[in-house]
């Protein structure tokens, strides 16, 4: 499938002056980065892309240098195949980026899945520095629907029209404003409409979500999590319905240095809905970490 064109589809990337384009074998990597001081590591979740920090990154990057990208397969990262898509190679392959831009992240933050790949991290390559965890995505599907749903996700992935039927359905369930306020209960502004309408309509990103969930492993991170020393902050939309504030509670359970704070009334894209919020509790979290 095509990949999203920076010259065409890129044009509405918010802080595109910022963007650069780094190679790593075969892959060709979209990477963002503001700011200067300690760097900060930010990790987009399934289906995003560096859009989704266009209102946090410029406040956090007063302070720190801020280094963002699209993760394999996304919007305008391209070259990887399907064997790097699993939890374990996604957190090798940004491992490779940030060894490529000489970057040690004091700090990652992470929506979402972004969350476990930066658990991953810590885990197999050594950061030992904070985690922040925006509406993780680290709890297991419960009973059989941990083996459930990734077996649907892998039998969706083999076929090549599946993807082209998701994309073109967004417009059948109302268009991307009303598929995000229901799968997120966020409002979020117009450019970041524009760019998730962008991306929930094209093939070649929607094939790289599916790509993502079709080989992940959380049952296996959730094995793990007791050997994770990082101090962590699960911040969470208090109206997330994509992952349940009591699934946080759990995750934070699991985790030795873990706290969670709950944002009221945003949902899961609440770093896009309040940015500032999100940046007070993060830079609250850090200063104390240090």
């Amino acid at each position: 499938m095509s990949a999203l064109d920076w010259g065409r589809e890129g044009l509405i990337w918010p802080h595109r002056e910022t963007s650069q384009f780094i190679r790593t074998g075969s892959a060709r990597w979209h990477v963002q980065r503001m700011g200067s001081g300690t760097p900060l590591l930010l990790l987009h979740g399934t289906g995003a892309s560096v859009h989704s920090w266009r209102g946090l990154m410029p406040i956090l990057a007063r302070s720190h240098d801020v280094i963002a990208m699209d993760l394999p397969r996304h919007a305008f990262t391209t070259g990887h195949d399907a064997y790097a898509m699993s939890l374990p190679a996604m957190a090798r392959e940004v491992a490779r980026v940030l060894e490529a831009l000489e970057v040690t992240p004091d700090a990652i933050i992470g929506h979402s899945a972004g969350a476990a790949i930066a658990l991953q991290l810590a885990l197999d390559h050594g950061h030992s520095g904070p985690i922040v965890g925006l509406s993780a995505a680290l709890r297991p599907f419960p009973g059989a629907m941990a083996q459930i749903f990734p077996a649907i996700a892998k039998t969706l992935f083999v076929n090549p029209l599946v993807p082209r039927i998701f994309t073109g359905s967004i417009d059948l369930v109302g268009g991307a404003e009303k598929f995000l306020w229901r799968s997120t209960h966020s409002r979020i502004d117009a450019a970041g409409l524009a760019c998730y309408r962008t991306l929930l309509k094209h093939p070649g990103h929607a094939g790289g979500a599916l790509a993502m969930m079709a080989n992940w492993d959380l049952p296996a991170l959730r094995e793990r999590m007791a050997e994770v020393r990082n101090p962590v902050l699960l911040l969470h939309g208090a109206n997330d319905p994509a992952i349940p504030p009591d699934w946080a509670r759990d995750a934070a359970s699991w985790l030795p240095a873990a706290r969670l704070e709950l944002l009221p009334g945003l949902g899961h894209l609440a770093h896009e809905e309040d940015p500032a919020k999100a940046a007070a509790h993060i830079a609250a979290f850090l200063a104390a970490a240090h």
